[in-house]
């Protein structure tokens, strides 16, 4: 059974950066144990062909399909993957939840804090904490 690997927090938290860094670490060992693994998250939806980022909040609610579509298909590819968003509260976790069996889950709440990079206001972030939903077995990370 493929490996789902949540990394949830707010913006800024070092995310996307765990996933790479995951990746980067261990990505060629697991591919070699039979474990090829993939990293996605809403944001790829808003990236071109040349890896520029244009979000579009119109289409958060596409980007976030997408993104559970994407998972769904490399999981029953057979093909571990790496999920980073923002996962504020729980609701946002279900349809992922619901894809594999939970000891095949691995949840990481990243608390660091190292400048929001898509300049996500500031009282859109302060929502977003005051909503945050702590996930019982979750690890937090500290990257």
């Amino acid at each position: 059974m493929p490996k789902l690997i949540i990394i949830r927090g707010l913006p800024g938290s070092g995310k996307s950066t765990f996933a790479k860094e995951y990746l980067s670490i261990f990505g060629e060992l697991l591919e070699s144990q039979g474990h090829p693994t993939v990293h996605i998250e809403a944001d790829m939806f808003f990236e071109d062909a040349y890896g520029n980022y244009n979000y579009d909040p119109s289409k958060i609610k596409e980007a976030h399909e997408w993104c559970i579509e994407q998972t769904r298909k490399y999981l029953g590819n057979g093909i571990d993957v790496i999920v980073s968003n923002t996962f504020t509260s729980k609701w946002e976790l279900d349809p992922y939840l619901g894809m594999n069996p939970p000891e095949d889950i691995i949840i990481y709440a990243m608390k660091n804090s190292y400048g929001n990079i898509h300049n996500v206001p500031d009282e859109v972030i302060q929502k977003m904490k005051e909503r945050w939903e702590d996930i019982p077995g979750e690890t937090i990370a500290q990257y």
